[in-house]
Protein backbone atom coordinates (compact mmCIF):
# COMPACT_ATOMS: atom_id res chain seq x y z
CA UNK A 1 0.00 0.00 0.00
CA UNK A 2 1.52 3.30 -1.11
CA UNK A 3 0.87 6.21 1.27
CA UNK A 4 2.39 9.37 2.75
CA UNK A 5 3.87 10.03 6.17
CA UNK A 6 0.93 12.24 7.14
CA UNK A 7 -1.46 9.30 6.61
CA UNK A 8 0.42 6.45 8.31
CA UNK A 9 -1.91 6.59 11.33
CA UNK A 10 -4.49 4.91 9.08
CA UNK A 11 -2.20 1.89 8.56
CA UNK A 12 -0.97 0.84 12.01
CA UNK A 13 0.17 -2.78 11.85
CA UNK A 14 0.12 -2.77 8.05
CA UNK A 15 2.90 -2.75 5.49
CA UNK A 16 3.18 0.44 3.44
CA UNK A 17 5.51 2.00 0.88
CA UNK A 18 6.50 5.65 1.17
CA UNK A 19 8.43 7.81 -1.27
CA UNK A 20 10.86 9.79 0.88
CA UNK A 21 14.19 11.52 1.26
CA UNK A 22 16.76 10.69 3.92
CA UNK A 23 16.93 13.74 6.19
CA UNK A 24 19.45 12.21 8.59
CA UNK A 25 20.50 8.86 10.02
CA UNK A 26 22.39 7.21 12.84
CA UNK A 27 23.49 3.65 13.43
CA UNK A 28 23.85 1.67 16.61
CA UNK A 29 25.53 -1.64 15.94
CA UNK A 30 22.92 -3.85 14.35
CA UNK A 31 20.23 -1.15 14.06
CA UNK A 32 20.03 1.81 11.68
CA UNK A 33 17.72 4.72 12.41
CA UNK A 34 16.63 6.62 9.31
CA UNK A 35 15.01 10.05 9.61
CA UNK A 36 12.71 10.15 6.63
CA UNK A 37 10.73 13.03 5.13
CA UNK A 38 8.29 13.14 2.24
CA UNK A 39 7.00 16.73 2.29
CA UNK A 40 3.95 15.83 4.36
CA UNK A 41 5.96 15.09 7.50
CA UNK A 42 8.88 13.33 9.16
CA UNK A 43 9.04 9.76 10.45
CA UNK A 44 11.76 7.49 11.80
CA UNK A 45 12.47 4.29 9.91
CA UNK A 46 14.07 1.52 11.99
CA UNK A 47 16.18 -1.05 10.16
CA UNK A 48 17.14 -4.10 12.25
CA UNK A 49 19.91 -6.19 10.71
CA UNK A 50 18.44 -9.51 11.81
CA UNK A 51 15.02 -8.69 10.33
CA UNK A 52 16.00 -7.67 6.77
CA UNK A 53 18.00 -9.01 3.86
CA UNK A 54 21.72 -8.35 4.08
CA UNK A 55 21.72 -5.96 1.12
CA UNK A 56 18.88 -3.91 2.67
CA UNK A 57 20.86 -3.34 5.85
CA UNK A 58 23.94 -2.48 3.79
CA UNK A 59 21.88 0.14 1.91
CA UNK A 60 20.61 1.57 5.19
CA UNK A 61 24.18 2.01 6.42
CA UNK A 62 25.43 3.47 3.13
CA UNK A 63 22.70 5.86 1.96
CA UNK A 64 23.60 9.52 2.12
CA UNK A 65 21.70 12.59 3.27
CA UNK A 66 18.89 13.68 0.91
CA UNK A 67 19.05 10.52 -1.19
CA UNK A 68 15.55 9.82 -2.52
CA UNK A 69 14.07 6.42 -1.69
CA UNK A 70 11.14 4.05 -1.81
CA UNK A 71 10.89 2.69 1.72
CA UNK A 72 8.67 -0.26 2.59
CA UNK A 73 7.87 -1.26 6.15
CA UNK A 74 5.27 -1.85 8.84
CA UNK A 75 3.71 1.12 10.62
CA UNK A 76 3.75 0.91 14.40
CA UNK A 77 2.87 3.29 17.18
CA UNK A 78 5.74 4.83 19.14
CA UNK A 79 5.06 6.98 22.21
CA UNK A 80 8.67 8.21 22.25
CA UNK A 81 8.25 9.90 18.89
CA UNK A 82 6.78 13.43 18.69
CA UNK A 83 4.94 12.18 15.61
CA UNK A 84 3.61 9.11 17.44
CA UNK A 85 4.55 6.51 14.82
CA UNK A 86 7.59 4.87 13.28
CA UNK A 87 8.29 2.53 10.39
CA UNK A 88 9.79 -0.93 10.85
CA UNK A 89 11.67 -1.03 7.55
CA UNK A 90 11.65 -4.17 5.43
CA UNK A 91 13.02 -2.90 2.12
CA UNK A 92 14.79 0.15 0.64
CA UNK A 93 14.98 1.10 -3.02
CA UNK A 94 17.24 4.00 -3.96
CA UNK A 95 15.67 6.35 -6.51
CA UNK A 96 18.49 8.89 -6.78
CA UNK A 97 21.65 9.14 -4.74
CA UNK A 98 22.51 12.51 -3.23
CA UNK A 99 26.25 13.20 -3.08
CA UNK A 100 27.89 15.86 -0.88
CA UNK A 101 24.66 17.56 0.20
CA UNK A 102 25.83 21.02 1.32
CA UNK A 103 23.58 21.54 4.38
CA UNK A 104 24.77 19.09 7.00
CA UNK A 105 23.54 18.69 10.61
CA UNK A 106 26.34 21.01 11.78
CA UNK A 107 25.81 24.75 12.33
CA UNK A 108 25.81 26.99 9.25
CA UNK A 109 25.87 30.77 8.95
CA UNK A 110 22.75 32.66 7.92
CA UNK A 111 24.21 33.88 4.62
CA UNK A 112 25.22 30.34 3.68
CA UNK A 113 21.72 29.08 4.48
CA UNK A 114 20.13 31.92 2.52
CA UNK A 115 22.36 31.18 -0.47
CA UNK A 116 21.04 27.62 -0.26
CA UNK A 117 17.44 28.57 0.52
CA UNK A 118 16.22 26.17 -2.16
CA UNK A 119 17.69 23.35 -0.03
CA UNK A 120 17.26 24.89 3.43
CA UNK A 121 13.50 24.64 2.94
CA UNK A 122 13.87 20.87 3.39
CA UNK A 123 14.91 21.17 7.05
CA UNK A 124 12.49 20.27 9.82
CA UNK A 125 12.33 23.84 11.15
CA UNK A 126 11.66 25.43 7.77
CA UNK A 127 9.15 22.71 6.95
CA UNK A 128 7.26 23.52 10.17
CA UNK A 129 7.21 27.26 9.42
CA UNK A 130 5.92 26.69 5.87
CA UNK A 131 3.19 24.33 7.13
CA UNK A 132 2.04 26.96 9.64
CA UNK A 133 2.12 29.63 6.91
CA UNK A 134 -0.10 27.38 4.82
CA UNK A 135 -2.53 26.92 7.71
CA UNK A 136 -2.76 30.68 8.20
CA UNK A 137 -3.60 31.06 4.51
CA UNK A 138 -6.14 28.20 4.60
CA UNK A 139 -7.88 29.57 7.69
CA UNK A 140 -7.85 33.09 6.20
CA UNK A 141 -9.91 31.89 3.25
CA UNK A 142 -12.21 29.99 5.60
CA UNK A 143 -12.78 33.00 7.85
CA UNK A 144 -13.59 35.46 5.09
CA UNK A 145 -15.66 33.00 3.05
CA UNK A 146 -17.66 32.11 6.17
CA UNK A 147 -18.24 35.80 6.91
CA UNK A 148 -19.58 36.82 3.53
CA UNK A 149 -16.44 38.28 1.94
CA UNK A 150 -15.81 37.77 -1.78
CA UNK A 151 -12.25 37.17 -3.01
CA UNK A 152 -11.17 39.88 -5.47
CA UNK A 153 -7.79 40.11 -7.20
CA UNK A 154 -6.50 43.69 -7.60
CA UNK A 155 -3.80 44.39 -10.21
CA UNK A 156 -0.13 44.09 -9.40
CA UNK A 157 0.83 46.63 -12.07
CA UNK A 158 -0.69 50.02 -11.27
CA UNK A 159 -0.49 53.56 -12.57
CA UNK A 160 -0.59 55.13 -9.11
CA UNK A 161 0.62 54.71 -5.56
CA UNK A 162 -1.83 53.58 -2.88
CA UNK A 163 0.07 55.17 -0.03
CA UNK A 164 2.00 57.98 -1.67
CA UNK A 165 5.70 58.49 -1.14
CA UNK A 166 8.72 57.29 -3.05
CA UNK A 167 8.94 53.65 -1.96
CA UNK A 168 7.74 52.35 -5.31
CA UNK A 169 9.22 50.02 -7.90
CA UNK A 170 8.98 51.80 -11.23
CA UNK A 171 8.68 50.01 -14.55
CA UNK A 172 7.76 50.90 -18.10
CA UNK A 173 4.31 49.87 -19.32
CA UNK A 174 4.77 50.19 -23.05
CA UNK A 175 4.78 53.99 -23.47
CA UNK A 176 3.49 54.72 -19.96
CA UNK A 177 4.91 54.57 -16.46
CA UNK A 178 3.75 51.85 -14.07
CA UNK A 179 4.53 50.67 -10.56
CA UNK A 180 4.50 47.40 -8.68
CA UNK A 181 1.61 47.50 -6.24
CA UNK A 182 2.17 48.66 -2.66
CA UNK A 183 -1.39 47.68 -1.79
CA UNK A 184 -4.60 46.60 -3.49
CA UNK A 185 -6.69 48.78 -1.20
CA UNK A 186 -7.90 51.45 -3.64
CA UNK A 187 -9.13 48.80 -6.06
CA UNK A 188 -10.73 46.85 -3.24
CA UNK A 189 -12.71 49.92 -2.24
CA UNK A 190 -14.15 49.95 -5.76
CA UNK A 191 -14.90 46.24 -5.51
CA UNK A 192 -16.60 46.72 -2.13
CA UNK A 193 -18.97 49.23 -3.72
CA UNK A 194 -19.97 46.45 -6.13
CA UNK A 195 -19.83 43.35 -3.93
CA UNK A 196 -20.27 44.64 -0.37
CA UNK A 197 -17.52 42.77 1.44
CA UNK A 198 -14.34 41.74 -0.36
CA UNK A 199 -10.80 40.61 0.39
CA UNK A 200 -7.61 40.05 -1.53
CA UNK A 201 -4.54 37.95 -0.92
CA UNK A 202 -1.49 38.67 -2.98
CA UNK A 203 2.06 40.00 -3.25
CA UNK A 204 2.94 43.62 -2.57
CA UNK A 205 6.19 45.49 -3.06
CA UNK A 206 7.93 48.22 -1.10
CA UNK A 207 11.18 49.79 -2.32
CA UNK A 208 12.11 50.53 1.27
CA UNK A 209 15.84 50.38 1.96
CA UNK A 210 15.46 48.68 5.31
CA UNK A 211 17.52 45.84 6.73
CA UNK A 212 15.47 45.16 9.87
CA UNK A 213 14.21 41.72 10.86
CA UNK A 214 10.63 42.91 10.20
CA UNK A 215 10.98 44.08 6.58
CA UNK A 216 10.84 42.35 3.22
CA UNK A 217 10.91 43.94 -0.22
CA UNK A 218 8.27 41.55 -1.54
CA UNK A 219 5.64 40.34 0.91
CA UNK A 220 2.06 39.07 0.95
CA UNK A 221 -0.94 40.96 2.24
CA UNK A 222 -4.47 39.99 3.21
CA UNK A 223 -6.61 43.06 2.57
CA UNK A 224 -10.35 43.04 3.42
CA UNK A 225 -12.61 45.98 2.59
CA UNK A 226 -16.27 46.30 3.59
CA UNK A 227 -19.10 48.68 2.66
CA UNK A 228 -21.40 49.96 5.42
CA UNK A 229 -18.79 49.09 8.06
CA UNK A 230 -17.49 51.81 10.35
CA UNK A 231 -14.38 52.00 12.53
CA UNK A 232 -15.49 50.04 15.62
CA UNK A 233 -17.04 47.22 13.61
CA UNK A 234 -13.86 46.96 11.55
CA UNK A 235 -11.83 46.48 14.76
CA UNK A 236 -14.19 43.67 15.78
CA UNK A 237 -13.67 41.93 12.42
CA UNK A 238 -9.90 42.29 12.80
CA UNK A 239 -9.74 40.77 16.29
CA UNK A 240 -12.09 37.95 15.33
CA UNK A 241 -9.97 37.18 12.27
CA UNK A 242 -6.65 37.16 14.13
CA UNK A 243 -8.14 35.03 16.91
CA UNK A 244 -9.48 32.60 14.32
CA UNK A 245 -6.19 32.05 12.52
CA UNK A 246 -4.22 31.64 15.76
CA UNK A 247 -6.68 29.09 17.13
CA UNK A 248 -6.68 27.26 13.77
CA UNK A 249 -2.89 26.96 13.90
CA UNK A 250 -3.10 25.65 17.48
CA UNK A 251 -5.67 23.06 16.43
CA UNK A 252 -4.08 21.89 13.18
CA UNK A 253 -0.33 22.53 13.59
CA UNK A 254 0.49 21.48 17.14
CA UNK A 255 3.26 19.13 15.96
CA UNK A 256 4.88 21.95 13.95
CA UNK A 257 4.59 24.40 16.86
CA UNK A 258 6.25 21.84 19.15
CA UNK A 259 8.99 21.30 16.55
CA UNK A 260 9.70 25.05 16.76
CA UNK A 261 9.62 25.02 20.57
CA UNK A 262 6.79 27.58 20.57
CA UNK A 263 5.21 28.47 23.93
CA UNK A 264 1.65 27.31 23.26
CA UNK A 265 0.22 29.03 26.33
CA UNK A 266 0.96 32.44 24.79
CA UNK A 267 -1.00 31.52 21.68
CA UNK A 268 -3.85 29.90 23.59
CA UNK A 269 -4.44 33.30 25.19
CA UNK A 270 -5.05 34.98 21.81
CA UNK A 271 -8.81 35.31 21.80
CA UNK A 272 -11.01 38.34 21.11
CA UNK A 273 -11.59 40.94 22.38
CA UNK A 274 -8.22 42.69 22.23
CA UNK A 275 -7.28 45.76 24.31
CA UNK A 276 -7.59 49.17 22.65
CA UNK A 277 -5.65 52.32 23.45
CA UNK A 278 -5.49 55.65 21.67
CA UNK A 279 -2.36 57.17 20.20
CA UNK A 280 -2.50 59.69 23.07
CA UNK A 281 -2.53 56.88 25.64
CA UNK A 282 0.31 55.13 23.83
CA UNK A 283 2.42 58.29 24.11
CA UNK A 284 1.64 58.41 27.85
CA UNK A 285 2.71 54.76 28.27
CA UNK A 286 6.04 55.50 26.59
CA UNK A 287 6.64 58.58 28.74
CA UNK A 288 5.91 56.61 31.92
CA UNK A 289 8.43 53.99 30.80
CA UNK A 290 11.05 56.71 30.41
CA UNK A 291 11.01 56.66 26.60
CA UNK A 292 11.14 60.32 25.69
CA UNK A 293 12.51 60.26 22.14
CA UNK A 294 9.06 60.72 20.61
CA UNK A 295 6.61 63.62 20.68
CA UNK A 296 2.94 63.86 19.81
CA UNK A 297 2.56 63.90 16.05
CA UNK A 298 5.47 61.55 15.32
CA UNK A 299 5.01 57.98 14.15
CA UNK A 300 6.06 55.02 16.27
CA UNK A 301 9.15 53.03 15.41
CA UNK A 302 9.80 49.40 16.23
CA UNK A 303 11.22 50.10 19.74
CA UNK A 304 8.13 52.13 20.62
CA UNK A 305 5.75 49.40 19.44
CA UNK A 306 7.65 46.78 21.41
CA UNK A 307 7.56 48.89 24.57
CA UNK A 308 3.81 49.44 24.24
CA UNK A 309 3.14 45.75 23.53
CA UNK A 310 5.01 44.78 26.73
CA UNK A 311 2.08 46.17 28.71
CA UNK A 312 -0.33 43.58 27.25
CA UNK A 313 -0.50 39.80 26.85
CA UNK A 314 -2.63 40.02 23.70
CA UNK A 315 -2.35 42.04 20.50
CA UNK A 316 -3.26 45.66 21.21
CA UNK A 317 -4.99 48.19 18.96
CA UNK A 318 -3.51 51.69 18.88
CA UNK A 319 -6.22 53.97 17.49
CA UNK A 320 -6.71 57.60 16.48
CA UNK A 321 -3.31 58.53 15.09
CA UNK A 322 -2.62 62.13 14.03
CA UNK A 323 -3.98 62.73 10.53
CA UNK A 324 -0.71 64.25 9.30
CA UNK A 325 1.22 60.97 9.66
CA UNK A 326 -1.43 58.75 8.06
CA UNK A 327 -2.63 58.19 4.49
CA UNK A 328 -4.79 60.73 2.66
CA UNK A 329 -7.86 58.47 2.50
CA UNK A 330 -8.37 57.95 6.26
CA UNK A 331 -11.52 59.50 7.74
CA UNK A 332 -11.02 62.17 10.41
CA UNK A 333 -12.69 61.67 13.76
CA UNK A 334 -15.77 63.96 13.61
CA UNK A 335 -15.23 64.82 17.29
CA UNK A 336 -11.54 65.59 16.81
CA UNK A 337 -10.53 66.18 13.17
CA UNK A 338 -6.78 66.30 13.85
CA UNK A 339 -6.83 62.51 14.39
CA UNK A 340 -8.23 59.81 12.11
CA UNK A 341 -10.43 56.76 12.62
CA UNK A 342 -7.63 54.25 12.21
CA UNK A 343 -5.84 51.54 14.13
CA UNK A 344 -2.61 49.59 14.05
CA UNK A 345 -2.69 46.15 15.65
CA UNK A 346 0.55 45.47 17.53
CA UNK A 347 1.44 41.83 18.15
CA UNK A 348 2.84 40.78 21.53
CA UNK A 349 6.35 39.43 22.19
CA UNK A 350 8.09 42.17 20.21
CA UNK A 351 6.73 41.41 16.74
CA UNK A 352 5.34 44.87 16.09
CA UNK A 353 2.56 45.96 13.77
CA UNK A 354 0.76 43.18 11.92
CA UNK A 355 -2.34 45.10 10.80
CA UNK A 356 -2.97 48.65 9.67
CA UNK A 357 -6.50 49.78 8.93
CA UNK A 358 -8.98 52.63 8.97
CA UNK A 359 -12.40 53.90 8.11
CA UNK A 360 -12.10 55.55 4.70
CA UNK A 361 -13.23 59.05 3.78
CA UNK A 362 -16.65 58.78 2.13
CA UNK A 363 -17.37 62.51 1.69
CA UNK A 364 -16.68 63.87 -1.80
CA UNK A 365 -15.82 67.40 -0.73
CA UNK A 366 -13.36 66.25 1.92
CA UNK A 367 -11.70 63.78 -0.45
CA UNK A 368 -11.30 66.55 -3.04
CA UNK A 369 -9.60 68.64 -0.38
CA UNK A 370 -7.26 65.73 0.44
CA UNK A 371 -6.44 65.41 -3.27
CA UNK A 372 -5.33 69.03 -3.33
CA UNK A 373 -3.29 68.69 -0.13
CA UNK A 374 -1.48 65.60 -1.45
CA UNK A 375 -1.14 66.86 -5.03
CA UNK A 376 -3.28 64.07 -6.45
CA UNK A 377 -5.10 66.24 -8.95
CA UNK A 378 -3.86 64.33 -11.99
CA UNK A 379 -6.07 61.98 -13.99
CA UNK A 380 -4.60 58.83 -12.43
CA UNK A 381 -6.80 59.13 -9.34
CA UNK A 382 -10.04 60.32 -10.95
CA UNK A 383 -11.57 56.84 -10.87
CA UNK A 384 -11.00 56.66 -7.09
CA UNK A 385 -12.78 59.98 -6.64
CA UNK A 386 -15.75 58.53 -8.55
CA UNK A 387 -16.40 56.19 -5.61
CA UNK A 388 -17.40 59.28 -3.59
CA UNK A 389 -19.52 60.72 -6.43
CA UNK A 390 -21.84 57.80 -7.11
CA UNK A 391 -23.57 56.32 -4.07
CA UNK A 392 -20.85 56.81 -1.46
CA UNK A 393 -21.27 54.91 1.81
CA UNK A 394 -19.30 54.51 5.06
CA UNK A 395 -16.69 51.82 4.54
CA UNK A 396 -13.58 50.47 6.23
CA UNK A 397 -10.72 48.11 5.56
CA UNK A 398 -7.37 46.86 6.73
CA UNK A 399 -4.28 45.00 5.64
CA UNK A 400 -2.52 42.16 7.47
CA UNK A 401 1.10 41.41 6.62
CA UNK A 402 1.35 37.65 6.26
CA UNK A 403 5.07 37.26 6.95
CA UNK A 404 5.07 39.32 10.16
CA UNK A 405 2.05 37.32 11.33
CA UNK A 406 3.80 34.03 10.54
CA UNK A 407 6.89 35.25 12.41
CA UNK A 408 4.81 36.07 15.49
CA UNK A 409 2.83 32.83 15.53
CA UNK A 410 5.88 30.62 14.88
CA UNK A 411 8.26 32.61 17.08
CA UNK A 412 10.68 33.14 14.17
CA UNK A 413 13.31 35.79 14.83
CA UNK A 414 13.39 37.17 11.29
CA UNK A 415 10.78 37.42 8.53
CA UNK A 416 13.25 35.93 6.04
CA UNK A 417 12.30 32.49 7.39
CA UNK A 418 8.57 33.05 6.91
CA UNK A 419 8.43 33.19 3.10
CA UNK A 420 9.80 30.47 0.79
CA UNK A 421 12.20 32.72 -1.15
CA UNK A 422 12.69 36.08 0.61
CA UNK A 423 13.51 39.24 -1.27
CA UNK A 424 15.66 41.49 0.90
CA UNK A 425 17.57 44.71 0.30
CA UNK A 426 20.72 42.73 -0.50
CA UNK A 427 19.19 39.50 -1.77
CA UNK A 428 17.58 38.52 -5.06
CA UNK A 429 19.02 34.97 -5.12
CA UNK A 430 17.94 32.21 -5.34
Amino acid sequence: MKTTISKVSNFVGQEVTIGAWLANKRSSGKIAFLQLRDGTGFIQGVVVKEEVEEDVFAKARAITQETSLWVTGTVREDDRSPFGYELAVKNIEVIHESVDYPITPKEHGVEFLMDHRHLWLRSKRQHAIMKIRNEIIRSTYQFFNDNGFVKVDPPILTGTSAEGGSELFHTKYFDDDAYLSQSGQLYLEAAAMALGRVFSFGPTFRAEKSKTKRHLIEFWMIEPEAAFVEHDESLEIQEQYVSFIVQSVLKNCKLELNTLGRDLSKLENIKAPFPRITYDEAIEILKKKGINDIEWGEDFGAPHEVAIAEEFDKPVFITHYPAKIKAFYMKPDPKRPEVVLCADLIAPEGYGEIIGGSQRIDDLELMQKRYEEHHLTGGSYEWYLDLRKYGSVPHSGFGLGLERTVAWITGAEHVRETIPFPRLLNRLYP
